[in-house]
């Protein structure tokens, strides 16, 4: 047996705005839920909306994170929060987290998956999009329970401001943290991911970087090339960069029967010593071409998506829908950012609960059975399959 519900509020955050939304959840499920996620604006009162929801919803199987949008089955929303539970006999779930993961990301993802006690066969990832490196926090974890082991998920938002992201797990708030719900049992999952974004131009070897900070490429400084390429859209850096992400080619090409570059988004430019800063490892000695997309593109790779997921659901059929969308395909695609999860329902199903959010950066393999990773500027889905 397994019942998923969604639920949404745009109620000023109060411990009885939390406490309603956990009620509506319950009244749709008809019981009481064995396992909850939020997703919500970084609003006033977080922790008084969580310890209202905790209490409605009677779980300590709660986890989630704020965000730089939500997105549920009532659509794509802003300044609410999306609350998603799950009744089922035949999913084991258990909730883990650590804090103070920007000093050592990779010793947290470590101390994150050492707390399991569960055989957790799927691990969906919530972490501080701005304190620490997530591709850090994945090597970690996968140092722990293998490189094998299904993982997707997304950074923590906060509508934009790059300033403080939270992360939820039980009935408590932190900062600077990383929460996990790990999922064993009878189930199947199926995960994809896709951008639509393409390279352009000639291919460049990164000549000079440290962990997500590109200093050369082809022994010129990094800035340089991006400043040549965007010509007179260069004083628009760092901000421009989302339209035109650095693509990582010779890492994860071929996926299905598309091209596939594993992403890289721009988040600051030093002037001084002509650096830029990525959100997520850039490997020296990589090969890389800057990448563009258009507005179909972007949205068939919603589809490709979820498709690729669906293939991995073997005989089960989709029972839940997660979503964990770049905040960067958000600004491209502007209003018709609701045709995407029009894109996902459409071959998901209609009738499928979905939940998730818009991310400073996603955790997804690229193939099947494949090796979870960071992406930036990609549409995630996890599908549950029973």
């Amino acid at each position: 047996m397994f019942q998923a519900q969604t639920v949404i509020s745009k109620e000023p955050f109060t411990r009885e705005s939390g406490q309603k939304l956990g009620e509506a959840l319950c009244k749709k499920l008809e019981n009481s839920p064995k396992a909850c996620w939020l997703f919500c604006s970084p609003k006033d009162g977080l922790e008084n909306l969580l310890k209202g929801v905790a209490e409605a919803v009677e779980t300590d199987k709660l986890v989630g994170c704020t965000t730089d949008g939500e997105i549920s089955d009532r659509g794509i929303s802003a300044k609410s929060a999306v609350l998603a539970g799950v009744v089922s006999d035949q999913i084991d779930f258990e909730v883990v987290m650590t804090e103070n993961i920007g000093k050592d990301p990779q010793k947290a993802g470590e101390r994150l998956a050492e707390q399991f006690s569960l055989s957790a066969t799927y691990i969906q990832l919530f972490s501080d999009g701005l304190t620490a490196n997530g591709c850090q926090i994945l090597k970690g974890v996968q140092s722990v329970l293998g490189k094998g082991i299904p993982i997707s998920g997304g950074t923590a938002g906060d509508d934009g401001r790059f300033v403080r992201t939270w992360q939820f797990a039980g009935n408590r708030v932190f900062s600077d943290a990383a929460v996990a719900i790990g999922l064993s049992g009878h189930f199947s999952v199926g995960l994809g991911v896709h951008s639509g974004w393409s390279p352009v131009g000639l291919a460049k070897k990164i000549t000079k970087a440290k962990g997500n900070v590109l200093y050369e490429l082809n022994h010129e400084p990094a800035l340089n090339v991006y400043e040549r390429f965007l010509g007179k859209h260069a004083n628009k850096l760092p901000s421009v960069g989302v339209e035109y992400p650095l693509g990582l080619i010779d890492r994860y090409w071929t996926v299905g029967d598309s091209n596939y570059c594993l992403l890289r988004a721009t988040m600051s430019v030093n002037r001084n010593d002509g650096s830029i800063t990525f959100a997520g490892d850039v490997p020296e000695g990589t090969m890389v071409r800057l990448t563009c997309a258009d507005s179909a593109s972007i949205l068939d790779a919603a589809g490709r998506a979820t498709r690729m997921a669906l293939d991995q659901l073997e005989k089960t059929s989709p029972v839940m829908t997660f979503v964990y969308s770049c905040m960067a395909r958000k600004i491209v695609l502007g209003r018709r950012i609701t045709e995407e999860l029009d894109q996902i329902r459409q071959n998901a199903g209609q009738n499928i609960p979905v939940v998730g959010f818009f991310t400073y950066g996603e955790f997804s393999p690229v193939i099947p059975c494949g090796t979870c990773v960071l992406h930036n500027e990609t549409v995630t889905v996890a599908l549950i399959g029973v």
